[in-house]
């Protein structure tokens, strides 16, 4: 689902914003116009990210991907860049209910920088050159917090972080269930799909 927003106005009011993360659609802008995009669609449409920069993007996807096959498709890197960008508040990223203190965009930054520096040390390649068969031993290295080296938020919370962030929009959805074979029974049944 697209809503073009150019009819709003100066752009999305808060109510509409609100509403739109309910249905798990962000405002984004593509070719200079914003509309509500889930972040799959905002992938697909090369949407234009505002907090976090290309070589941030492609390594979150890559870690994502590596943590979740599926979420470099389903938009992980324009999930995360859109809740970077709102209110704390408002924010649907794992950091927030783990209690990460804000601001968020340098939790994922220092983090995404320590992965890279630790793939250069270990495997001698930058994290987005390698697969993630390579990258195996490094992520393990995370949980227990023996990667080195690591300049950042601790290992293994930034690991938690970015695997949740990344389950929740590879899995979290009725859609997702369907695709599974699973029934879909939640507690409270979300408004729609991201």
């Amino acid at each position: 689902m697209v809503m073009d927003l150019r009819d709003k106005g100066n752009g999305p009011g808060r109510r509409t914003l609100l509403k739109s993360a309910a249905f798990g659609m962000f405002a984004f802008s593509v070719a200079g116009i914003d509309m509500l995009l889930s972040p799959q669609e905002a992938r697909a449409r090369d949407a234009a990210l505002t907090v976090l920069s290309h070589d941030e993007a492609a390594l979150l996807e890559a870690f994502g991907e590596a943590l979740v096959p599926g979420a470099r498709v389903a938009g992980i890197a324009h999930f995360v860049d859109a809740n970077l960008a709102r209110p704390h508040a408002q924010s649907l990223l794992t950091a927030r209910y783990l209690d990460v203190l804000p601001p968020h965009d340098a939790f994922y930054r220092e983090g995404l920088a320590a992965l890279d520096r630790a793939s250069h040390a270990a495997l001698g390649a930058p994290f987005v050159q390698v697969s993630a068969e390579q990258a195996k031993p490094l992520i393990a290295a995370m949980l227990p917090g023996t990667i080195a080296p690591w300049h950042g938020p601790p290992p293994a919370l930034f690991y938690l972080a970015v695997r949740s962030d990344a389950a929740d929009l590879v899995y979290g959805t009725p859609a997702a269930f369907a695709r599974m074979n699973v029934p879909y029974m939640p507690h409270i049944a979300p408004p729609g799909d991201w």
